[in-house]
């Protein structure tokens, strides 16, 4: 089976066609500035080896770059398949399916209704995921959709887990909890971590560590999200690129007390603080590490303040679990940063976990753990399109 999975942002659109029977990707791509002047494809044909193409053509709408992918993959000299029809199944990346969805489903009238209900939870995000939705429905009316959320893994979390300390009713009546967000990569790392570990999932205790520009820590036992860092925004947790990630919630009130606007303070929460905001360098690891290297102190304080956050974490939800097996890195800094990897992971060879320095610099899946610890610590590449696209295929199929 052939699956377009598809992404959808405000004025972009990413996608991949997936051979999902054998886990390849045949084309991936991404439409930019819909709506806006200069809109373009640019197009990757992994199945014949070609370099991406950059196509330039007026998106008016989310249908028009659907269109547009459609006519790519079709294309005689750099598509893959003869027609339209070879797809299967669309698989759609939603960010917030709040309680309202608790796994991924095949796509009704009834599940979009539901998804307006959840759009006032993810304004940014869920709007532009639903036009997606609604314009490959139009263009191809008889194929399967199915909406994976990111949301939804998060959704095993007892309520001690999840409840925030209001009164009750802002629960039942605002819906205001701790819901989680990069699911899809945590449950797709966490299910290879078991594969790779060999043992009875139900029985292994993971935290799983996504790190880049958004980060976030996720608990899962026996297969199972218990505990997440993220909250009711992607805004809680650990210092990010650009977001505060925890702090004192007077801080805000604090600041709009001063003279600043509520829209101010989330905007300087989300867009201006983080490592950037510390650092005054950059949200790139990158340039922070090459900044401290020359003695910039704010750039390796941000540093310090990202790893230290994210131990407490992996502390935190071993006391959670009662235990752990494994250690997982992913995303952009967990997958390509050994010394931030290292950072995080020292201090903690109490626990049994402990790295190998020249593994710990290998790319790619491995195992990084030194011979003598007694937790793994695994860097597994995070590859949410193909979860997106085995979940499709497994509601699809009704399997």
């Amino acid at each position: 089976m052939k699956i377009l999975v598809i992404n959808a942002g405000s004025s972009s659109l990413k996608y991949q066609l997936i051979d999902i029977d054998n886990k390849k990707v045949l084309a991936k791509g991404l439409c930019e500035r819909i709506g806006i002047e200069g809109s373009n494809l640019q197009h990757t044909c992994v199945e014949k080896g070609l370099d991406k193409i950059k196509i330039e053509k007026p998106m008016n709408d989310h249908g028009d770059a659907i269109q547009m992918v459609i006519d790519a993959l079709i294309d005689p000299e750099h598509g893959v398949i003869s027609s339209m029809d070879e797809i299967g199944a669309v698989g759609h990346r939603v960010v917030h399916g709040a309680e309202e969805f608790t796994d991924s489903c095949i796509i009704t009238e009834a599940v979009m209704k539901a998804l307006q209900k959840c759009t006032p939870l993810a304004p940014l995000h869920n709007p532009p995921n639903i036009i997606g939705i609604e314009a490959c429905k139009k263009i191809m009316p008889n194929t399967p959709m199915v909406g994976v959320f990111d949301t939804a893994f998060h959704q095993t979390m007892p309520p001690k887990a999840f409840m925030y300390a209001l009164p009750y009713e802002y629960y039942e009546k605002e819906g205001i909890r701790k819901y989680g967000f990069h699911g899809t990569s945590h449950k797709y790392v966490s299910q290879k971590a078991a594969e790779y570990l060999g043992g009875d999932p139900e029985k292994l205790k993971i935290v799983t560590c996504h790190l880049g520009n958004g980060s976030s820590i996720s608990a899962v036992n026996g297969g199972k999200c218990v505990d997440t860092s993220m909250g009711f925004t992607p805004l809680d947790g650990v210092p990010m690129g650009t977001r505060t990630g925890s702090m004192d919630p007077a801080v805000v009130t604090y600041l709009i007390n001063k003279g600043m606007s509520a829209q101010e303070v989330d905007n300087l929460m989300n867009k201006k603080s983080g490592v950037a905001g510390v650092s005054g360098v950059s949200s790139d690891f990158r340039d922070l590490t090459a900044a401290s290297k020359e003695g910039n102190k704010r750039a390796q304080l941000a540093l310090d303040m990202f790893t230290y956050q994210v131990k407490k974490y992996i502390g935190s939800y071993a006391a959670a679990m009662g235990g752990i097996d494994a250690v997982v890195f992913t995303a952009g800094v967990g997958e390509n940063d050994a010394a931030t990897r290292k950072a995080i992971v020292s201090g903690l060879e109490f626990m049994g976990i402990k790295i190998d320095d020249e593994k710990n610099n290998a790319r790619g899946t491995t195992d990084i753990s030194a011979d003598d610890a007694t937790v793994k610590t695994l860097v597994i590449p995070t590859d949410e399109e193909m979860m997106i696209a085995i979940d499709t295929k497994r509601l699809v199929e009704g399997k």
